[in-house]
């Protein structure tokens, strides 16, 4: 079974982190979030991967290669970001039967990515949420749909569409489908066309989640950090090499995973789930807590307290920083004495800049976004739901907050 998957667009719902990264690029605990995606395709039998790219496509090009974990890799290019049926319809040419679909910023759990694949016939992953309002919602009788409503006020089931599909043949013919309201080619039409022509059954998918702005890759890393396997002091994971040094005074509490070429120093509290990649620095007397990513070649220094958050590669938060909650982008440098709010005053969601509307979190406790390169000043103050643009820089002792 051939698996495409969606890679093409912009992200600019998760700026400052897309800004020179496509968006299925971004970490998610120890590989890129379209891996988690395409290991999940894999696992279940793909015979072939097609990724459509476009936007900063090199990024993508170079990780996969053209083999993928012993399967063959295959690339479709989306010069122009014109909806989900144009993506599908740029690989149409590599397509030779039934093929799934599966939107490469998204993370499935792995069983129902193999059910979707090993379906009896054109299958879409359904949804279960409590609100369905905002999303696109399928009609459905006795697991056959029926029909998709696209944000209904009055929704027909609590069945919402997650980027999940498993195609007949045929429905190659089919994606040349008419722009709508939006301006793009749906690839919702083309289930229509699909659901009119063919029995299309429901996938029960049990773990989902749309990663589409920054708290929502903090997410993404905490679903999948607390999947890690415990490796303390050397010990061999089963899958790779993790052989970090572990200082003898250091401590390390539960599901902790400490990569070959990493040092934790003297002093050191992990408080997993905790992944420290590849290069990274912790320490001397540093303290990591919650579900936390360390990238590669990042160094957390002395007095530093990181906490829940996602510190991308060779970013330095050296001296006397805390940082809680927060998404630092690759290369950024926090002065001695940075210290980032993570909890409003009131008790209330942190809000965050989107497309240029601050928007709700719907997290209580939520820092700050930080671009690529960002620096700050000593002793910066970074109030919750700042966002720091690529490069932005921050004077010593200043406190920000409104975005950089």
């Amino acid at each position: 079974m051939q698996v495409v998957l969606l890679t093409a667009g912009e992200g600019t719902r998760m700026r400052p982190l897309t800004e020179s990264l496509p968006k299925p690029m971004l970490p998610v605990a120890d590989r890129p979030l379209v891996a988690h995606g395409a290991d999940a395709a894999v696992d279940a039998g793909a015979s072939e991967l097609i990724l459509v790219v476009g936007y900063e496509a090199e990024a993508v090009r170079e990780y996969f290669g053209e083999e993928y974990r012993g399967v063959p890799v295959e690339y479709a290019v989306q010069a122009e970001q014109l909806g989900t049926a144009h993506a599908v319809d740029c690989a149409s040419d590599h397509l030779e039967g039934p093929f799934v679909v599966l939107n490469g910023d998204d993370l499935y759990d792995r069983a129902s990515v193999d059910a979707l694949l090993s379906a009896d016939g054109p299958a879409v992953g359904t949804y279960r949420v409590d609100d369905p309002t905002s999303y696109g919602v399928f009609e459905v009788e006795d697991g056959v749909v029926t029909g998709i409503v696209e944000k209904p006020t009055d929704p027909p089931t609590d069945l919402v569409n997650v980027g999940a599909y498993r195609f007949p043949a045929e429905a190659r013919e089919w994606l040349d489908v008419p722009m709508s309201e939006r301006g793009e080619h749906e690839i919702t039409d083309v289930l229509s066309k699909v659901v009119d022509e063919r029995s299309v059954r429901t996938v029960a998918v049990e773990r989902w989640l749309g990663c589409g702005r920054p708290w929502e890759l903090l997410e993404a890393n905490e679903w999948k950090l607390a999947e890690l396997d415990r490796d303390l002091r050397g010990e061999v994971h089963e899958d790779a090499d993790l052989r970090g040094e572990v200082h003898e005074d250091a401590d390390l509490r539960g599901d902790v995973v400490v990569e070959a070429g990493a040092t934790v120093d003297a002093g050191v509290v992990v408080e997993g789930p905790a992944l420290i990649r590849e290069g990274a620095e912790v320490g001397p007397n540093a303290y990591v807590r919650g579900a936390t990513l360390l990238g590669e070649d990042t160094h957390v220094g002395n007095a530093v307290e990181v906490k829940n958050s996602v510190v991308m590669a060779g970013t330095h938060v050296p001296h006397h920083n805390y940082v809680g909650d927060s998404v630092l982008g690759r290369d950024v440098n926090f002065g001695a004495g940075t210290k980032v709010a993570n909890l409003r005053h009131d008790g209330g969601d942190v809000y965050f800049t989107v497309k240029g509307d601050r928007v709700s979190t719907g997290r209580r406790k939520f820092g700050v976004v930080a671009g690529d390169g960002a620096k700050t000043g000593i002793n910066t103050s970074l109030n919750p739901g700042v966002k720091l643009s690529a490069g932005a820089t921050t004077a010593p002792g200043e406190s920000v907050t409104r975005d950089r």
